[in-house]
């Protein structure tokens, strides 16, 4: 829709380019109804829209004009399929150049507001403040009525989006000074003894080898202005600008001519197409003059340079990116995703507890799931048991595979024994370790020795518990509990205990 919104109006320009009658005039006032199209940004999840609308100007003088405008859209919204109705409205700032042309062209630039309507009302409305900038053509038929093209580059405010609003309207002027009178063309009279006698000769003194017409003017067959002695373009066609020799003219240099020409005002230098629109060899909308990234994949949304778009700042180019929106900083696998290391489904930025092991259901903080309530409750039966004189007490402590590190988040479960024992200063403890009957029986044996080691040096390093109150006995895996032949059993038959024995009354 934009390449064809653009090739209209260049278009319009070349046809009438070369007219001389014009009606824009200071102090008068304009309404323009119009039909259009309005193109979200992709990450918007909006569908594109036809739009309808009004303007209504004032021209302060012929060249200056302020205009309002507002206009109505119906979209969609892609991740819901519920409508979306659109509402725009602007204040605009109109440049005409050659005000008393018949071919108007302007620029503008504004400055008012978007709003979105959800039919779902729980989603409520989305207003933002919006600015605008663009160009516009108008072709006046009479003096007051005009046939007007416009293209808007619209920027909401809140999150910048990139929005394109193309419309064609037609424009009625009242009011104001009259309309500017066409030129009159000047009639060159003298004697030019070329046969055709003084009274008859309407151009008198013509060179001698020009042919001349019925009334001893010049010949100008292709009609483009250059009589056909000087012209060395012959057989321009109708309507086609030409310079001083006849030949049409080529404006911005770039090869060619401006009735052919769909991209006037080319940098020089620029190597162009047929049309003399700077070549785009990937298709991004960045002319290869200015693309600093060639190559880039067809429908990747790109920057002003040319390079795809990385919206998050994560290093994925939106196109390749899964994970739109990482929050800055955060390191992220090739498809634009943050890293879950432990894969616990807690992204690694979130995940309080990394390294979590594989199949352990966690909190949404990455934690497995109610371990502290479990530690808790724990330590509350562990004091109830060892009111009695022996007792088997397991403790919640789990390892990393092949580990023997008691990690802090169960520093509770052990802190449970140590102010029993600090409660009842006689007693001791025989802190046992067990494991499953997975892998080397030998092997097992050492790590449940290491396991029960570690316990019982928490409880004198970081508890203050006297080491002669305390023995470390690693068992391996011959005093199960439960069936190894279950994923359950194994876990249970994976523990700790305490065997505490008081002698205090």
């Amino acid at each position: 829709m934009k390449k064809i919104m653009f090739i209209l109006l260049c278009a319009v320009a070349a046809l009438f380019l070369a007219a001389s009658a014009g009606a824009e005039r200071g102090k008068s006032f304009s309404v323009t109804p119009f039909v259009g199209g309005y193109t979200f940004e992709g990450n918007e999840d909006l569908e594109d829209s036809l739009i309808g609308g009004l303007r209504f100007g004032y021209n302060l003088t012929n060249n200056l004009a302020l205009e309002g405008v507002l206009n109505y859209g119906d979209s969609e919204y892609n991740l819901t399929d519920e409508d979306v109705d659109l509402y725009g409205y602007r204040l605009e700032a109109l440049y005409h150049f050659m005000p008393d042309s018949r071919f108007v062209p302007f620029v503008a630039v504004g400055a008012g507001g978007r709003s979105l309507r959800f039919d779902d009302t729980d989603r409520g409305d989305r207003n933002y403040l919006a600015a605008a900038y663009g160009v516009g053509l108008k072709f006046f038929f009479t003096d007051s009525l005009a046939l007007r093209a416009d293209v808007r580059h619209v920027i909401p405010f809140n999150d910048v989006y990139n929005n394109l609003e193309y419309t064609l309207g037609l424009t009625y002027l009242f009011g104001g000074g009259a309309a500017p009178a066409a030129r009159a063309e000047a009639v060159v009279s003298d004697a030019d003894g070329d046969g055709v006698i003084d009274s008859a000769d309407e151009c008198p003194n013509t060179p001698s080898r020009a042919k001349v017409d019925a009334v001893g003017c010049p010949l100008d067959s292709d009609k483009d202005g250059v009589a056909d002695y000087l012209d060395k373009c012959p057989g321009t066609p109708a309507g086609v600008k030409v310079d001083k020799d006849g030949c049409p003219l080529d404006s911005d240099k770039d090869g060619v001519t401006d009735d052919r020409d769909l991209c006037p005002n080319t940098l020089s230098g620029v190597v162009v197409d047929k049309d003399g629109c700077p070549l785009d060899a990937d298709k991004d909308g960045v002319a290869d003059a200015n693309d600093q990234c060639p190559n880039t994949p067809v429908g990747a949304t790109v920057d002003r340079k040319g390079c795809p778009l990385d919206s998050d700042k994560d290093g994925v180019a939106d196109y390749l990116d899964k994970c739109p929106n990482t929050p800055k900083g955060v390191k992220v696998d090739k498809d634009g995703c943050p890293l879950d290391s432990d894969g616990d489904g807690v992204a690694d930025y979130l995940d309080k507890c990394p390294n979590t092991e594989k199949g352990v259901k966690v909190e949404k903080d990455g934690c497995p799931v109610l371990v502290e309530q479990k530690q808790e409750a724990k330590a509350e039966a562990v004091v109830k048991k060892m009111a009695k004189e022996k007792e088997a007490v397991s403790l919640l402590v789990e390892f990393d595979t092949a580990k023997a590190v008691v990690k802090k988040k169960y520093y509770n479960e052990v802190k449970s024994v140590a102010d029993f024992m600090k409660e009842y200063p006689h007693s001791k403890a025989t802190i046992e370790g067990h494991t499953d009957s997975v892998g080397n029986a030998s092997f097992n044996k050492k790590l449940s020795q290491a396991r029960a080691d570690s316990v019982r040096k928490c409880l004198i390093e970081k508890f203050g518990i006297d080491a002669s109150r305390l023995t470390a006995v690693g068992y391996g895996e011959e005093m199960p509990i439960e069936s190894n032949a279950t994923r359950d059993g194994r876990q249970k038959n994976r523990r700790v205990e305490a065997i505490i024995e008081s002698t205090d009354k």
